[in-house]
């Protein structure tokens, strides 16, 4: 794949919520990639984001039933370089049985895979997360990714309109633990935090948090007993830190791996899961992103 360039950016604060991101009118070209992949999706920040969520799974973590929205909405993004280059990339949500067609169907079709990892421990039935990347027009990339989209189960759409479930939490003190607003989404409260402060490019189109370059945090449960789980977007010298900031608060750190091959410096990511008190979750989570943009 094409070498990614990475440096350090001044741009206000270290950290930005990305659901701050800008509505914009979706260009022609991004509105037949859903047409064609009958898929649900939005534009916002110059990124075209398609929805891939596994709505179809039932998946239970320790037995505990976990929501779609905890970590098992899939998705794939573009957005426009120069020369007439779209970049894509994506995080696709896989069954075990599913993880080697859909890589044959990726690589045949000339996309790259970049990596393939969990999110959880202890999840009914075994979940599994796989990275894409390619380059092209946006019409010869929703030709080579929707063999792959395909073989995954589309959530069929509500016979009514959804009713949006009620809060379990006190958000506002979630969003003050955690120092960022975040969004709900039926039972789960998620932030996404981006990294302002790198500047990622590919054949010039910025890789943003949007296109994956970004920390988050989702809880269900209720205040008092909660669900945690999220990733952190880190540089090589925050790793050990972040680590240690998790695990002296209780959180499980579940795995470590790259999403982007060909980036330097590396951005390492690592996903966390943790169970009790939403407010001290938030609370823990909260030293570890303290910890990211530091010079």
């Amino acid at each position: 794949m094409a070498r990614l360039t990475l440096g350090a950016c001044v741009i206000g604060a270290a950290l930005v919520v990305a659901g701050s991101a800008r509505a914009q009118d979706m260009p022609a070209d991004y509105r037949t990639v859903l047409d064609t992949l009958q898929r649900s999706g939005d534009f916002k920040d110059g990124v075209l984001k398609v929805n891939v969520p596994r709505a179809d799974l039932k998946v239970t973590i320790s037995g505990r039933p976990a929501p779609t929205p905890l970590g098992f909405g899939g998705w794939i993004a573009m957005t426009k370089g120069t020369g007439g280059h779209e970049v894509l990339m994506g995080d696709l949500v896989l069954t075990e049985d599913e993880v080697n067609p859909v890589m044959s169907a990726l690589l045949t079709n000339g996309l790259d895979v970049t990596a393939l990892h969990n999110h959880f421990f202890w999840e009914q039935p075994r979940i599994f997360y796989m990275h894409v990347h390619g380059t092209g027009t946006a019409s010869e990339l929703t030709t080579r990714v929707k063999p792959a989209l395909d073989m995954i189960p589309a959530a069929k759409p509500p016979s009514a309109p959804p009713v949006s479930a009620p809060a379990t939490f006190n958000t506002s003190v979630l969003a003050e633990a955690l120092g960022h607003q975040g969004e709900q989404t039926g039972p789960v409260y998620k932030v996404t935090i981006g990294r302002p402060d790198l500047q990622v490019l590919e054949h010039g189109a910025v890789i943003n948090a949007r296109m994956g370059l970004n920390t988050w945090a989702a809880f269900t449960g209720t205040d008092a007993d909660a669900m945690v789980a999220g990733d952190v977007a880190m540089l090589d010298a925050e790793l050990t830190p972040v680590l240690k900031a998790l695990r002296a608060n209780g959180l499980n750190v579940v795995a470590i791996h790259h999403h982007m091959t060909g980036v330097s410096p590396t951005v390492t990511f690592l996903h966390y899961y943790g169970t009790g008190p939403a407010a001290k979750l938030a609370r823990g989570v909260r030293e570890a992103v303290d910890l990211l943009g530091r010079k």
